[in-house]
C-alpha cells in the first residue's frame, strides 16, 4: 500500500510562477497538503462525473493534492444520489492512476433524519466499520488518508445554531471511547491513516483530545464553516487549534457563492447553487447581505474580487490547514485555485476586521 504523497517539481516558466501552490503538514503527521482543498459535494448532481474528472485534473495540475469527499455528497443528500461522489472520484482514480498522488479525506454521515436513507446506527462500531469498507470500494483505493465524523451524534448547536439547548438525557459523552476505538481498529489495519471532526465544538473537540491523551488515536483536524461571514470558528476553537495543533479544514469559504457577489441586488442568476436549493438560506439573511455588499466595496476599492479576497482571507489564517474550495464551473475553480496567489495586506484585514465588528458572524 503507497502512503507518499509527493509534490511535482516540474519547472515552471517564468509566466508559471506566477502561481505557486503552498503547502502545510497536517498536525501531528507527516502528511503534506496543499493549503488549497478540492470540495467535490456537487458531483453526481449538479456536476457530472467527466467533469467531476476534469476538475480533478486540472486541480492535480496546479498543484492540489488534497481532495476532500463524504459518503454523504452529493448535496443535496438523497437516496438516489447517495455516494455518487466517492464512486466518481474512485472511476478517476481507477483511469488515472492518480491515487497516490492525492491526499484523500473522506467521512461517515452522522445520525438524523436527513441520513435515515444512509444507516440509522449513528457513529455505533458496526457503523463505522460498514461505512469505512463501502467507501474504499466506492473510491477504489484501499486506504483512506483522513477520516472524519460529519457531525456529532449527540445534540449539539451545530450548522449555523446560535444557541445550545442542553438536553439532560443525553449520554452520549461516553461514546467518546467508544468510537475511538473503533477508530484504532481501522488505523491498525492500514484502511485509515489519520482521523479528524468535523461541525463540532470547542468541548467536543477538547473531549476528544483528552481521550488521546489515555492513547486513543488524536483528532488531527477539525472541519468547520469558516468565511467572512462565518467567523465562529474564532471564539474558542482557534484557541484550541493554536495550542494543541488541531487543523482547521474551512469548509464553506465562499458561503454557497454568496461571497463571489453574484446574489447582490436581488439577482438569482440560472443553476446557481442557492437558486436551484433556496433553502439553503444560512448565508442569505439581511444582515449576510449588508455585509457581503460591504466586503465587495473594500474588494473593489483594493482591486481585488470579492472571491479572491474571501478565499485570500481563509488562506491567511494561521489556524487554517486547507481551505476546501468548491466549483460547478472551470472558471469558478481557476479563479478559487488561484486565490493562492493573493496576499492580503495588512490594512484590508484591518478592514476587513472592522466590518466584521460591525457585522459580526451573520452567518453562525
Amino acid at each position: 500500500m503507497r502512503h507518499q504523497t509527493k509534490k511535482k517539481t516540474n519547472k515552471k516558466t517564468e509566466k508559471e510562477k506566477k502561481h505557486t501552490m503552498k503547502y502545510s503538514k497536517i498536525p501531528h503527521t507527516d502528511i503534506e497538503v496543499s493549503k488549497i482543498c478540492l470540495g467535490t459535494m456537487t458531483w453526481g448532481n449538479q456536476n457530472t462525473e467527466a467533469e467531476g474528472h476534469e476538475q480533478m485534473d486540472y486541480a492535480l495540475e496546479k498543484g492540489v493534492n488534497f481532495f476532500d469527499t463524504a459518503e454523504l455528497y452529493p448535496v443535496p443528500a438523497t437516496a438516489e444520489t447517495y455516494a455518487e461522489t466517492e464512486r466518481i472520484i474512485g472511476t478517476w482514480f481507477k483511469k488515472t492512476g492518480n491515487r497516490d498522488k492525492v491526499v484523500l479525506a473522506t467521512k461517515i454521515a452522522g445520525p438524523g433524519d436527513y441520513t435515515a436513507h444512509i444507516r440509522t446506527n449513528g457513529f455505533a462500531p458496526s457503523a463505522i466499520k460498514d461505512a469505512v469498507e463501502n467507501s474504499l470500494k466506492r473510491l477504489q483505493t484501499d486506504y483512506i488518508d483522513l477520516y472524519q465524523l460529519h457531525w456529532p451524534e449527540r445534540t449539539t448547536n451545530t450548522f449555523g445554531q446560535r444557541i445550545y439547548q442542553h438536553n439532560p438525557n443525553d449520554a452520549w459523552e461516553y461514546n467518546f471511547h467508544e468510537i475511538l476505538a473503533t477508530l484504532d481498529e481501522l488505523i491498525k489495519e492500514g484502511k485509515i491513516r489519520q482521523v479528524g471532526i468535523s461541525n463540532e465544538t470547542p468541548w467536543g473537540t477538547m473531549r476528544y483530545l483528552e481521550e488521546a491523551k489515555k492513547g486513543a488515536p488524536r483528532m488531527v483536524t477539525i472541519q468547520n464553516a469558516y468565511s467572512l461571514l462565518c467567523r465562529g470558528f474564532d471564539s474558542g476553537l482557534s484557541e484550541i487549534a493554536m495550542h494543541e495543533g488541531v487543523g482547521l479544514l474551512a469548509y464553506s469559504p465562499m458561503a454557497f457563492g454568496v461571497l463571489s457577489g453574484k446574489y447582490l441586488g436581488g439577482k438569482s442568476p440560472k443553476d446557481a447553487r442557492l437558486t436551484l436549493f433556496p433553502r439553503f438560506a444560512r448565508y442569505s439573511s439581511a444582515e449576510a447581505t449588508k455585509a457581503t455588499e460591504k466586503y465587495a466595496e473594500l474588494a473593489k476599492k483594493h482591486g481585488l474580487s470579492l472571491a479572491q479576497m474571501s478565499l485570500a482571507f481563509v488562506n491567511q489564517q494561521p489556524f487554517v490547514t486547507g481551505n476546501i474550495i468548491g466549483a460547478t464551473k472551470m472558471e469558478q475553480l481557476k479563479e478559487n485555485i488561484a486565490s493562492i496567489d493573493v496576499e492580503l495586506s495588512q490594512e484590508i484585514l484591518d478592514a476587513i476586521n472592522e466590518i466584521h465588528n460591525e457585522i459580526p458572524n451573520p452567518a453562525s
